[in-house]
């Protein structure tokens, strides 16, 4: 049997993130924080190291300064461990001149580096998921159905089929079709492969473990870019494709709502991802910061990060990241605060004029506030009708959303919300 040591594990960094913009205005989707103290990435990469697979490769191509900062810093194995953490940059060659054109398109761009580590198996996966799972059972799967690709499947509602990359499976495990978001109620009917009225189909992860050497085959004999919309469709037709069930929870953290609602559930008293697991920890940044203070404050169902100071507000239903600093008098609802990357000092010259943080009095509710904002007294944001889109200098609504961007400053007495003008 096959053992995980001969797994390389390839993160894909994914593209611009036009769809979680502006949290990817200055970073790459998988470096955008996540639950107050993490970022995206810490979740495939716990996994796999949760897992037993000590060999992960991440491609990172946009605004990935952030994301090579923050795995330099975490993720490094002593001198007698044999695994490894590496960035893979997009990079110009005299074989390649251009930059990634899809997620098998990075992939290909790299397998020189993939034959290098003479790894048997290549998982690939995605960097803007929020999922435990146990990629070693997946690869005992892999081997006992003797397969070249073996595709991570959940089940979908009715209702969500156009979401997905719908896979269609047969009693033996193997995958027989595939339709990429379909929406013809008779090529819906045709997919259907699970006994569940409710949940009838299977839909793709966008996680797949290849034999190396069919990888090799498929990439450098078919110019494909897109392992979900070109690739698996094409080896269903060459190749022994099959589906490995997985029934917890997962969630594509690819849109602005997406991304809001994740996190918010996560404050609830039974929130839908636990962080607690001890058997499978989510490994995040080393760092040493104070214990977080609250003085005269009212909190509930609040994830409150290291290093805050937080006097006489009122918070519900709200992540409150790294470093925090809220003022009193301040009420926050139903919102993500990000936090900052420093703590600022009274005499530095460079302070802005506004404090970094929260102050007095200030209001905020349905926000997501990125880092080392600077926000002032009185300041009121509220959300805007689910749908409405907007964009202003200082800041941006999704999908009704408010978004401060990063660095931002909002003076004394701003008001953000419905009746706000540009």
């Amino acid at each position: 049997m096959p053992s995980q040591d001969e797994i390389l594990a390839v993160i894909l960094g994914g593209g611009r993130g036009s769809r979680l913009y502006p949290l990817t205005k200055m970073r790459s989707k998988p470096a955008v924080p996540m639950a107050g103290k993490y970022r995206l990435i810490d979740i495939p990469i716990s996994n796999c190291i949760n897992s037993n697979i000590f060999r992960i490769a991440i491609l990172t191509q946009f605004n990935s300064v952030s994301l090579h900062r923050h795995i330099s810093r975490n993720y490094h194995f002593d001198n007698f461990h044999t695994g490894w953490v590496q960035i893979w940059a997009a990079e110009q060659t005299m074989q390649n001149t251009d930059w990634y054109q899809g997620t098998a398109d990075a992939v290909r761009k790299q397998l020189g580096e993939i034959r290098s580590t003479r790894a048997k198996y290549v998982l690939i996966l995605a960097g803007d998921h929020l999922y435990r799972m146990d990629y070693a059972a997946m690869a005992r799967f892999h081997w006992d159905h003797n397969a070249d690709i073996t595709v991570a499947v959940q089940p979908v509602a009715k209702d969500e089929a156009n979401r997905f990359g719908i896979l269609k499976r047969n009693s033996s495990f193997r995958l027989t079709e595939f339709a990429e978001k379909p929406r013809d109620p008779k090529l819906l009917n045709e997919l259907a492969s699970r006994d569940d009225p409710e949940k009838p189909y299977l839909g793709s992860m966008g996680i797949y473990l290849f034999r190396t050497d069919v990888l090799f085959d498929l990439l450098n004999n078919y110019p494909l870019d897109d392992f979900g919309s070109h690739v698996i469709p094409q080896a269903i037709t060459t190749h022994t494709v099959f589906g490995y069930d997985f029934t917890g929870y997962w969630e594509d953290i690819g849109t602005i709502r997406s991304f809001y609602e994740t996190n918010l559930a996560l404050t609830r008293p039974d929130p839908p991802f636990n962080f607690f697991d001890p058997a499978a920890p989510i490994y995040g940044g080393t760092r040493f910061l104070p214990c977080s203070t609250v003085y005269e404050s009212q909190m509930k169902n609040v994830m409150l990060a290291e290093g805050c100071y937080i006097n006489q507000a009122e918070i519900a239903d709200s992540i409150i990241g790294l470093r925090s600093q809220i003022q009193k008098g301040v009420k926050i609802e139903r919102s993500i605060l990000m936090g900052a990357d420093y703590f600022t000092k009274p005499d530095q010259d460079d302070n802005p004029p506004i404090a970094m943080g929260i102050g007095e009095n200030t209001q905020i509710e349905g926000a997501i506030i990125d880092k080392n904002t600077c926000i002032g007294k009185n300041v009121v944001i509220r959300s805007f009708p689910q749908g409405t889109d907007l964009d202003s200098e200082n800041w941006v609504v999704r999908d009704g959303i408010v978004v401060i961007p990063k660095n931002a400053i909002l003076m004394d007495g701003t008001y953000i919300g419905p009746g706000s003008k540009d």
